[in-house]
């Protein structure tokens, strides 16, 4: 067996309940390749260790586990996990960004209930190791245009649809799960262009529609950051479930 390799965490979660079926811990990646402007974890977005000031004092955010290290943290936790129908998650930041650091950890964690929870932004590689030791996969998806997806994440969409299709060829269940970002996100026309998008894939388990979070600038100062979301945060969002409902899709509102 080759040398298992190292990553950067900046959060691991322990009894979480959002992030997919069960008592859950989640284990956040340092490092995202999009940079959406409404991003709530600025903290997850650059590689490196950083330091958040605050009033309360400056803490070093992200460090650096070997595999074998964060699987026997994770592997204490699966009896507790387990009898809570729960497992760990992998969350970011991205864990495509990290694909085989992440995918040395799963393969650790025999009989573990693994979600991954990704924008599907990665390489097809990358994707494929993930989603293959996934038992789940939430994909984040955002805006269909792809003009409008560039603006607002800084980078195409076509390799996170390319990613979507795989679930298919994969025969891999996937939660689709959208940001209500107001005036962006949440328009009619977005979510019935999402609606379509999803409705053809057949391992698709539901849609979850995830209302905008207003604290989400809150963190920027701390990261030396200036928040500049672009849109209006104020107007309440659009959460409208009737484009899926009419694509025969199953949604709710988390």
């Amino acid at each position: 067996m080759t040398e298992l390799t190292t990553g950067i965490v900046f959060d691991v979660r322990e009894f979480t309940i959002h992030d997919g079926p069960g008592i859950r811990t989640t284990v956040f990646m340092k490092g995202c390749p999009l940079a959406c402007t409404w991003c709530h974890n600025p903290e997850g977005l650059d590689h490196a260790p950083q330091v958040m000031r605050s009033p309360m004092g400056d803490r070093t955010v992200g460090r650096r586990y070997e595999a074998a290290e964060l699987g026997e943290l994770l592997s204490r936790q699966a009896s507790i996990l387990e009898s809570n129908e729960g497992g760990v998650t992998f969350s970011g930041g991205e864990p495509l960004a990290q694909a085989r650091f992440v995918a040395e950890v799963i393969d650790l964690l025999p009989g573990v209930h693994i979600v991954v929870d990704t924008s599907g932004f990665g390489g097809k590689d990358a994707f494929m190791a993930l989603a293959r030791r996934a038992d789940l996969v939430h994909f984040d998806l955002k805006v269909m245009d792809p003009v409008a997806h560039r603006r607002w994440t800084g980078q195409d969409n076509a390799p996170i649809l390319r990613n979507l299709a795989l679930l298919a060829e994969l025969g891999r269940p996937f939660v689709a799960r959208v940001p209500l970002v107001p005036g962006v996100t949440d328009t009619n026309e977005n979510l019935t262009a999402i609606a379509a998008v999803v409705a053809s894939q057949p391992t698709l388990v539901r849609v979850d529609l995830l209302p905008y979070n207003r604290a989400a600038g809150g963190k920027y100062p701390a990261c030396g950051m200036t928040f500049l979301p672009g849109f209006d945060e104020d107007r309440p969002p659009n959460v409208d479930v009737r484009p899926f409902r009419r694509a025969g899709i199953e949604v709710r509102v988390a």
